[in-house]
């Protein structure tokens, strides 16, 4: 049954919502805007924030629903496995030739629905160091790093595990924001 609960929660995460609402609205092809990344990041590029919340949205709750739903089938085992399944369908959906997102919005997701205390103090992690970095890669390597610790603070060591996986993928899949972050070539947050 965790085989099963994996591959579905796999399926789920790799929906690539952010390029089925460009393509849906018009704005062409996400992978050939900005940086190429599904994510909302590059789709708020396009200039239609409707269109980036909307894939914010999206992105973030097919993890939290990929671990609501193996909880309340399968138990707090397999909502851990599902978070791990869906975030790495994210990142390497079948639809997309295995050249899926970084997975911000679908790690905080998947936060959420573990621990929504925990969560929430990983969203607001993101939320103040924007504000004070004005940095979207930075923000989102300090939330990754912090959430071990916001699990372990709000009773959840039995995730840990989870997080620190979640975590490490974060990393590697910014390593080139963190290049251009040690140069000092980063985009701010809002730069066009």
């Amino acid at each position: 049954m965790l085989i099963l609960c994996a591959i579905l929660a796999y399926l789920l995460g790799s929906i690539p919502f952010g390029v089925l609402i460009t393509r849906g609205m018009g704005l062409g092809d996400l992978r050939s805007i900005g940086s190429g990344n599904i994510g909302a990041t590059n789709v708020l590029r396009t200039g239609n924030k409707a269109a980036a919340f909307a894939t914010l949205v999206l992105d973030g709750g097919k993890g939290a629903v990929a671990v609501l739903l193996a909880r309340a089938f399968l138990g707090e085992q397999a909502a851990l496995v599902a978070g791990l399944a869906a975030f790495l369908g994210h990142l390497f959906p079948v639809w997309l030739k295995f050249q899926g997102g970084k997975g911000v919005a679908t790690f905080l997701g998947v936060m959420l629905a573990v621990s929504f205390p925990a969560g929430l103090a990983s969203c607001a992690t993101w939320l103040v160091a924007a504000l004070a970095f004005r940095y979207s890669s930075l923000s989102a390597l300090i939330a990754a790093m912090l959430s071990p610790v916001w699990l372990a603070l709000f009773g959840r060591a039995d995730a840990i595990l989870l997080a620190l996986l979640l975590g490490a993928l974060v990393f590697a899949r910014h390593r080139t924001n963190i290049n251009r972050l040690l140069k000092g070539e980063e985009p701010k947050i809002g730069k066009k």
